[in-house]
């Protein structure tokens, strides 16, 4: 059995239900409905992170799930993450991820830890995992992958975008 986060926040697909697009709404509901909701947000928030660190815009919520192979639902395998370098340097996930929305920025993101039963220093330490991983592993991984190089370096500017890391004043 599978149930997408369309449908777990109540939305539908069209431009006046994306305000319900949200990925603090799919972890109250992972709160909810989930077998072990302390590991599946926690591997919700991670997704959230990498999302933002590989410029993955690509993230509307049939591209989150819970399953249940058994009586207990759970959080889905990861599916569907697609790299977007775009010339801006702030990025908008499809979901909204933090307090101030889709923006897809270190601050944002590490806003609302408490959503995914988490101090703000765990949330802060996935988020530098994640971005150190990916800073240290994107290239090798993708010519691994069978990327050619020519290809990594057009799709450079969707890890670690200058946006991800900027702190606005005041």
């Amino acid at each position: 059995r599978m149930v997408s986060a369309l449908t777990m926040v109540q939305a539908e697909d069209s431009v006046t239900d994306r305000a319900r697009w949200s990925y603090l709404l799919f972890a109250d509901e992972i709160r909810r409905a989930s077998g072990n909701p302390r590991d599946d947000l926690r591997e919700l928030f991670g997704r959230i992170c990498f999302n933002a660190a590989t410029s993955n815009l690509d993230d509307h919520p049939r591209n989150h799930a819970l399953i249940a192979k058994g009586e207990r639902w759970r959080l889905s395998p990861a599916y569907d993450l697609t790299p977007t370098p775009v010339s801006a340097s702030d990025r908008d996930l499809a979901m909204a991820c933090g307090p101030a929305g889709r923006i897809a920025r270190k601050s944002n993101v590490l806003g609302a830890p408490g959503r995914f039963l988490m101090e703000p220093a765990e949330a802060a330490s996935i988020f530098g995992h994640v971005t150190d991983t990916v800073r240290a592993s994107w290239h090798s991984t993708m010519r691994k992958a069978g990327v050619s190089e020519r290809d990594c370096e057009a799709i450079r500017s969707a890890f670690l975008h200058e946006g991800l890391f900027f702190e606005p004043s005041g």
